[in-house]
């Protein structure tokens, strides 16, 4: 299954990043049929913040050790609590089912959008995603690929190099996560704001370039089976 998430609050035609997942989605479809695709959109619907029946639950989950989701109910307080893992179950089967991952991350502020942080921090329930028999990582086959765009250049050698926090973030959270360093793909359209910001003028060939490139790996992240 492909799990296609977007996080982005502009509009298709103004989101590069919407534009590029589109890309990866619609040569994946080709290839699978639409059958075994799920697109959640996290701007348009966005996933609640955690609250304290959250965090109550989470740490009871721990003590108990690794509790498969089939087993969390029987540890749930109090209806709060149930809401809590109402909201949180159906993003949890989601991840658990998808072979390939694909989100859309536009950088703001120099990281990831809060939607996407929400789903984060939603999804990532103790225990979710841990074989109870093993302990391995149940996501250490899947494939996530993660279309960063940047309003400015952020890459290797330029001046705000050190402002990048999505790459080492989003590299960190899906490998504690369990996910092969060789199945995560980022892959990054820089100066996307060329065209509105007066001091990226005469960089233009520079975001062009950017963006083929990115079209281009999206096209051929797309081929492989998932």
């Amino acid at each position: 299954m492909l799990l296609h998430i977007d996080s982005s609050a502009d509009a298709t035609a103004d989101s590069v990043s919407r534009r590029l997942t589109a890309r990866f989605a619609g040569a994946w479809r080709e290839r699978h049929g639409a059958a075994r695709y799920r697109h959640r959109d996290l701007a348009t619907a966005p996933v609640p913040p955690l609250t304290p029946a959250y965090t109550a639950l989470g740490r009871r989950v721990e003590r108990e050790g690794f509790v498969p989701p089939a087993k969390v109910p029987a540890l749930i307080d109090g209806p709060a609590e149930q809401r809590e893992w109402d909201l949180t179950l159906p993003l949890v089967d989601e991840l658990r089912c998808a072979r390939t991952v694909l989100l859309g991350v536009p950088m703001y502020n120099f990281s990831v959008p809060a939607s996407l942080k929400a789903w984060i921090d939603r999804v990532t329930f103790p225990g979710a995603f841990t074989d109870p028999d093993t302990g391995e990582s149940l996501l250490r086959g899947t494939r996530v690929v993660a279309v960063m765009a940047r309003g400015g250049g952020y890459g290797p050698g330029t001046p705000r190099e050190a402002f990048d926090f999505q790459t080492p973030y989003l590299r960190a959270y899906f490998g504690n996560l369990g996910v092969a360093p060789d199945h995560l793909h980022l892959v990054a359209a820089e100066l996307t704001r060329v065209d509105v910001l007066p001091r990226l003028a005469g960089l233009e060939h520079l975001a062009a370039a950017s963006l083929a490139a990115a079209e281009e790996r999206m096209t051929e992240l797309a081929r492989p089976a998932a």
